[in-house]
């Protein structure tokens, strides 16, 4: 069986475009300078940045004081000062969003009840590449972003289906005329070192690039983590005629995350002894390699007229060969290992956006069409034989030998296209609407490469977003939104046979909240109450338990709080607290079990994030908590991973106005704590008490 070549009719619409954008550069006459360009983050950002404009909740670039939605912001100043060495470091340290990730998803987070890939956003500077088997892998460093934005809460309206817990966008440093120069180099525990180098300047007399590069190695604190990663980010800005602009973007990135699947436990319990023991094969291998390139041209029409085109591809090739399964046998003591699984992706997306904006007056308004082609291969060793057995300590690892050989499993095609509309309306100077409506239609087309059936599939997604902001002060707002959105039930890419014949889940949310900042910024605070329901999910048929049907819902509500304040001229302190009441509602599983008010897994009831900071003359010092709640890892909540807290602190001397010296100590208690689970015998473990050193140079 062929795929069918739905490319084609995808394209022609995205060469139109270009070509109607092309066509005004011809006839546009040439500038001797660039255009007025708005730079996020010029200024370092200290509290939740309430007046800063948010690009990821919306396309009409509204400042978070005004969004009726949950927005938060990260800078790179306050990431840095806090000695964030990945993305998910910096993350879960904003309100209610705990780390799932683990070797097999590569990089996932748990929001408002609702956990993994497809339904938690992740985003590169606004280009989304679609989720093949669960798997995302960028971003996971946060040099030579400007910002982490977070938007709490479906963001279909914006970014499509597998939104509905939360988004997250690293928004990346900007070109500028102006040259500047950074650079840093660190050394610390786990053998680790890294090191980044950062430059932008002019471009001839009309444009400006920018540059970041970044690599970095450690053992990951177990035997054999060998963890390493490397990227390269490139971007211009040029000014092509008075009212046309060029941006482009070419970045590689690899990664080699540490070959580590967990502990198993020992007697049901976290074993310490076991702490640096890896028990993965000697030869295991884990890579990710992603390369992006993006064109965007921007036609101001008029003074409130723009359209703009972009065009993007992206690919993505990732590789596995592991030894994954590992229980305790306490009769023997020893640790048996099976599923030894090989996985290779490869991944290619082609994306379009067409975009037009208007701001004029009291109105604001974004309308667009987007399109993708995504090629998606599947190889596997599936059904991933292959079992032995070591001693819980100073044992030979072995080698990877599984009786099943590595060979192409599936690939699929798919075709998106997505049609959106946004508007932001003043009311009068105290009431600002937002309204937006989107639809999604991903066509997929499934071809076995082991002589099994193949299959297409449509399916179809309609969301919408209305909210309200009333602004009772220049400096207090309270807002109340509406929106819906969808889900896959598993990875679009990956779709299968079995749950061809199913539709999207569906979503819905209702928020309110307040945001307020005081004494001219130097307090902020948000809080937020909200009600999110699911349906459609999988469960079985009442009438027939061996079947399987879409009727299946779950639900969360809760409350959010977020506060950053000067205490006084040297101090000031961030604080946020997230409470999620999730469960389901209606949930049959294997032997006519109902799951009705359980809760899902890998949600936390509460979370908690301190940080204090201290500046005086040439010193700073911080000192943080992290406190994550109980988490089930079954549908049925018979086994949950214990509640932990992270103690954290840094100290830095600024050298003279370009060098500053900093040492990051991580985990000062030195607790034994799960991050996460990846089976119920083992589980994955957080780094113990380590410290890094840390030198940066800006010139």
């Amino acid at each position: 069986m062929k795929l069918k070549n739905k490319n084609r009719h995808t394209i022609r619409p995205i060469a139109a475009a270009i070509a109607l954008l092309c066509s005004a550069t011809a006839a546009a006459q040439h500038a001797d300078t660039l255009p007025t360009v708005t730079v996020l983050g010029a200024a370092v950002q200290e509290g939740l940045g309430l007046a800063r404009e948010n690009g990821t909740a919306s396309r009409l670039d509204l400042s978070a004081q005004d969004m009726p939605a949950s927005v938060e912001s990260l800078s790179a100043a306050t990431m840095q000062a806090r000695g964030d060495l990945q993305v998910k470091d910096a993350i879960t340290r904003s309100t209610g969003l705990t780390d799932t990730s683990s070797p097999g998803n590569g990089i996932a987070y748990s929001a408002r009840g609702f956990s993994g890939n497809n339904a938690i956003a992740m985003l590169e500077h606004g280009q989304r590449l679609l989720v093949g088997s669960g798997t995302a892998t960028s971003p996971a460093d946060p040099w030579g972003y400007e910002y982490i934005e977070v938007l709490r809460g479906p963001g279909s309206v914006v970014y499509g289906s597998g939104s509905t817990g939360a988004t997250i966008n690293a928004v990346r440093k900007a070109p500028q005329r102006a040259a500047s120069l950074e650079a840093m180099a660190g050394i610390g525990g786990g053998k680790a070192l890294r090191a980044g180098l950062g430059g932008t300047g002019a471009l001839g007399g009309k444009g400006a690039f920018r540059v970041d590069a970044y690599a970095g190695r450690s053992d990951g604190f177990v035997d054999r983590g060998d963890a390493r990663n490397g990227k390269l980010l490139t971007s211009l800005t040029y000014a092509l005629t008075p009212d046309l602009d060029l941006d482009a973007q070419l970045d590689h990135a690899e990664q080699k995350p540490r070959r580590y699947f967990g502990t198993p436990l020992v007697n049901g319990r976290l074993a310490g002894h076991l702490r640096n023991e890896n028990y993965n094969v000697g030869d295991a291998d884990i890579e990710y390699v992603d390369d992006k390139a993006v064109a965007r041209l921007t036609w101001r029409v008029s003074p409130a007229l723009a359209i703009s085109n972009e065009l993007a591809y992206m690919k993505a090739r990732r590789n596995w060969r592991n030894a994954e399964y590992y229980v305790y046998n306490p009769v023997a003591n020893a640790v048996e290992r099976s599923d030894y699984i090989a996985i290779q992706h490869d991944q290619e997306q082609t994306a379009n956006r067409l975009e037009a904006r208007w701001n004029a007056g009291a109105n604001k308004l974004v309308a667009g069409w987007e399109a993708a082609t995504v090629n998606f291969l599947h190889t596997n060793n599936s059904p991933y034989g292959g079992s032995s057995t070591v001693a819980p300590t100073g044992f030979d690892p072995g080698v990877f030998d599984s009786p099943d050989p590595l060979r192409p499993n599936f690939a699929t095609d798919t075709a998106t296209n997505a049609l959106y509309i946004e508007d932001a309306y003043s009311l009068n100077g105290s009431l600002l609407l937002l309204a937006g409506v989107r639809h999604d239609r991903y066509e997929v087309d499934r071809v076995s490469l082991l002589g099994a059936a193949g299959f297409s599939a449509t399916l179809i997604s309609n969301s919408a977003r209305l909210g309200l902001t009333w602004k009772l002060g220049p400096s207090t707002s309270l807002y109340g939104q509406y929106s819906t959105g969808s889900d896959p039930l598993t990875s679009l890419l990956s779709l299968n046979l079995a749950n061809a014949r199913y539709k999207l889940t569906r979503s819905r949310q209702v928020e309110g909240g307040v945001k307020q900042s005081l004494a001219n910024g130097k307090a902020e605070w948000t809080a937020a109450l909200y009600r999110i329901r699911k349906d459609d999910i999988i469960t079985r048929d009442p009438s027939n338990p061996a079947l399987s049907i879409q009727g299946g819902s779950q639900s969360s509500q809760g409350a959010e709080f977020s506060a950053s304040a000067s205490l006084a001229a040297a101090w000031r302190v961030d604080a946020n607290l997230a409470y999620t009441d999730a469960q389901f509602d209606s949930l049959i599983e294997g032997g006519n079990i109902s799951r009705a008010g359980k809760r899902p897994t890998d949600v936390p009831e509460t979370s908690a994030n301190l940080w204090l900071t201290y500046k005086a003359d040439a010193w700073r010092a911080g000192a943080g908590a992290r406190y994550v709640g109980k988490r089930y890892i079954d549908n049925g909540n018979t086994q949950a991973l214990p509640a932990y807290t992270v103690l954290d602190a840094t100290l830095g001397w600024n050298v003279n106005r370009n060098v500053l010296v900093q040492l990051n100590l991580r985990n000062l208690g030195d607790k034994l704590y799960a991050s996460t689970s990846y089976s119920d015998s083992q589980y994955l473990l957080g780094d113990r008490r380590h410290a890094e050193l840390t030198v940066q140079w800006r010139y």
